[in-house]
C-alpha cells in the first residue's frame, strides 16, 4: 500500500514537471498608444542583446526582461536566440564587463512587467500570450 502512495506520488510530480515545462506562447507587447505595429525578429534580437536600443522609427526603446531566476526567461531567449539560457547570462556578463551595453531592466514577475508597458509609452516587453490585456499591444508572435 505505501509503495502505491509512493508510486503516485511520484506520478503526480512528473506530470505536474512536464505541464510546467511545456512551452508557453510567448508575446511581444507595447503600450497601447505606441506607435510601432510590429518588430522584426531580428529587432528583437538587436534590442535585447543590447546591440540597437530603439524601435524601428527610431524612437528609444525600454527593453524590459524578467529576473535571471524567471521560468519564462529561458525559454524567451532559447526562442529569439536559439541559446540556452547559460549561453545568454555569460554574455551579458561579457558585454557588461566591456563597458558597451547594459541588459535591459529586469522586473520580478508578469504582473510588475504588464506594469511598467502600460506606464511606460517607450517599454517593450515579453509576456504569455495568456497574460494580454486591452492596455498592450502585441507587435511580435512567436510561432511554437
Amino acid at each position: 500500500m505505501k509503495a502505491c502512495i509512493v508510486s503516485l506520488c511520484f506520478l503526480l510530480f512528473v506530470s505536474t514537471r512536464i505541464e510546467a515545462s511545456e512551452p508557453q506562447d510567448i508575446v511581444i507587447v507595447v503600450n497601447k498608444n505606441n506607435p510601432i505595429e510590429q518588430v522584426t525578429h531580428r529587432q528583437l534580437i538587436d534590442m535585447y542583446m543590447g546591440k540597437y536600443l530603439a524601435f524601428p522609427n527610431g524612437h528609444m526603446a525600454i527593453t524590459l526582461d524578467y529576473r535571471k531566476e524567471h521560468p519564462l526567461r529561458s525559454a524567451f531567449f532559447k526562442a529569439l536566440t536559439g541559446r540556452n539560457i547559460s549561453q545568454i547570462n555569460a554574455y551579458w556578463s561579457r558585454v557588461k564587463f566591456s563597458g558597451k551595453a547594459s541588459p535591459p531592466q529586469a522586473y520580478p514577475s508578469t504582473e510588475a512587467i504588464i506594469d511598467k508597458v502600460i506606464t511606460t509609452p517607450s517599454a517593450i516587453a515579453y509576456l504569455p500570450a495568456s497574460a494580454v490585456t486591452d492596455e498592450l499591444k502585441v507587435v511580435y508572435r512567436f510561432v511554437q
